[in-house]
């Protein structure tokens, strides 16, 4: 997984609580001294300060304060406080684009509390907005910590993306409405990496559990005969086993994705285009999202991002290692960042390319900027890191598309936030497997009666085709589709996927 935490904007904004840099006319909120609100307005009047919203039950009132007004303020001795006035933003809950991708939307998780899905990771935030609601049980390998907290926050995300609920926060996973037996297996610590053994062990408590699907998002590239064996044997006793593909870029095989007995899931982006990250090979057999993936991560560990220029709020994507913070300024063109600009008080926007993140951000705080934008030389959002370079101002990262916006407004205020939040877009085949092993509790829990290989072969027969016609290396045989899977398998009963189930239609329910 590549472990760059992204940011929701109004999570974030809601969340923050840190002071700005002052600009002309922001609002604040002015406490009169008791019968001195007469002569306080007048003397902002006089100051240009314009009244936005009175409150006489209060003793108070909003107003939109030049610079100077507010300096006033603080030796008026009618005034008995100023603060600034505050953004409250809805609390809504976001659809992840990879939901619709896989027609997750379409299918109904009513009766998913037939199927339980055992996740094999790092671990589950218990106390997680959207995920305290869910069945969930679980154990943990020893010297992992408890399996109800995930120290590496990897665990959390995929548990989001299999079933976070539909509680109006947030965002929605694949099966959102609590009804899904969740188990968790710990096996990963904060540093995230474990023993075949320690897998094997997992895999049997799962199936001691009563799991009918496991999530493994992770790997490794050395084959293990005893590893193989026992998801061979697991898939013998009746368990749909399914694994990333592995995030190298390359033909390397990882596992235990590339068992037999194992689905291997790739990873595409939001335009059904194979992610260069995720690995190919002859065992990938599904594709997922895995770029970009917003979902859960354990309660105020996310960095979220927020920017504004001359008034217009963007998406931005907090610099992995930048620091919190919330700064103002006029934005100023920097070009590529190769040498220091003269940005003293201003927010430097800057082009990807030559240097690295690290350094076009030490230039802009070197040359005195108060934060740094830097905007993609290539579609997408940018997910960017500082690495082990320690900085002091926040820096995001923006599309190539806003970039080119920011630059026609080069001259007027811009503002750059960066604060904890709950939720975080990861990229990574991690993140694809979930999809794949959601969208297989789904399907499978309208058709219990199907095996594993059922339907194993019912989604390979259903998903939509990408890259070239039929399997490939790159996509397997395509992008998952909960729908059509349910769709075919009504239509078709159990025994279209390979066994010999006869039942059909709502009788296979």
């Amino acid at each position: 997984m590549r472990t760059l935490l992204q940011a929701v904007l109004s999570a974030m904004l809601l969340a923050l609580c840190i002071t700005a840099t002052t600009q002309a006319n922001e609002r604040y909120i002015v406490k009169f001294k008791e019968g001195k609100e007469s002569a306080v307005k007048a003397a902002l009047d006089a100051q240009g300060a314009k009244l936005a919203l009175d409150l006489p039950k209060h003793n108070a009132a909003a107003f939109s304060l030049p610079a100077q007004a507010l300096t006033g303020l603080s030796h008026n001795p009618n005034v008995e406080y100023v603060e600034q006035d505050a953004k409250r933003y809805l609390m809504s809950q976001t659809v992840p684009y990879g939901i619709p991708l896989v027609q997750a939307d379409q299918v109904s998780d009513s009766v998913t509390a037939n199927i339980k899905v055992c996740i094999i990771d790092s671990g589950y935030d218990l106390a997680h907005e959207d995920l305290s609601g869910n069945r969930v049980e679980g154990a943990n390998d020893s010297g992992t910590g408890n399996w109800f907290t995930d120290e590496n926050h990897h665990g959390t995300h995929v548990a989001g993306t299999i079933a976070a609920l539909s509680n109006d926060v947030g965002v929605v996973g694949i099966n959102p409405h609590g009804n899904l037996n969740l188990y968790i297996v710990k096996v990963f610590n904060a540093d995230g990496w474990g023993y075949s053994s320690g897998l094997i062990a997992a895999l049997d408590v799962c199936e001691a559990a009563g799991a009918k699907v496991i999530n493994m998002s992770l790997g490794g590239s050395i084959k293990s005969r005893t590893e193989d064996a026992a998801f061979a044997a697991a898939e013998t006793a009746g368990i749909l086993s399914i694994a990333a593909a592995g995030n190298d870029g390359n033909s390397r095989y990882s596992y235990p994705a590339s068992y037999r007995s194992v689905v291997s899931v790739a990873a595409v982006d939001e335009n059904k285009q194979h992610a260069d990250f995720s690995q190919y090979n002859s065992q990938v057999e599904l594709s997922g999202p895995g770029v970009g993936v917003l979902s859960s991560v354990p309660m105020g560990t996310a960095l979220v991002a927020a920017t504004s220029v001359a008034n217009h709020d963007y998406l931005a994507i907090a610099m992995e290692g930048a620091p919190t913070g919330i700064a103002s300024g006029v934005l100023i063109d920097c070009g590529s960042g190769e040498q220091q600009c003269d940005a003293a008080g201003k927010v430097c926007l800057l082009q990807r390319g030559n240097i690295s993140f690290a350094d076009k951000v030490l230039a802009c705080e070197q040359g005195g900027g108060v934060a740094a934008i830097i905007y993609n030389n290539t579609a997408g959002q940018l997910n960017g890191t500082l690495g082990t370079t320690v900085t002091a101002i926040p820096a995001v990262g923006v599309t190539a598309d806003d970039g080119a916006a920011m630059l026609l407004d080069v001259g007027n205020d811009a503002t750059v936030a960066i604060g904890p939040g709950n939720y975080a877009y990861f990229d990574g085949t991690s993140m694809a497997t979930p999809h794949v092993a959601g969208v297989a509790a789904l399907v499978w829990s309208h058709f219990p009666l199907c095996t594993n290989k059922q339907i194993r072969a019912a989604l390979q027969q259903t998903a939509e085709d990408l890259d070239t016609a039929g399997r490939d290396n790159y996509t397997g045989f395509g992008l998952v589709q909960a729908k059509a899977a349910a769709d075919y398998l009504a239509l078709n009963g159990c025994t279209a996927g390979g066994g010999n189930n006869t039942c059909k239609g709502k009788h296979c329910r």
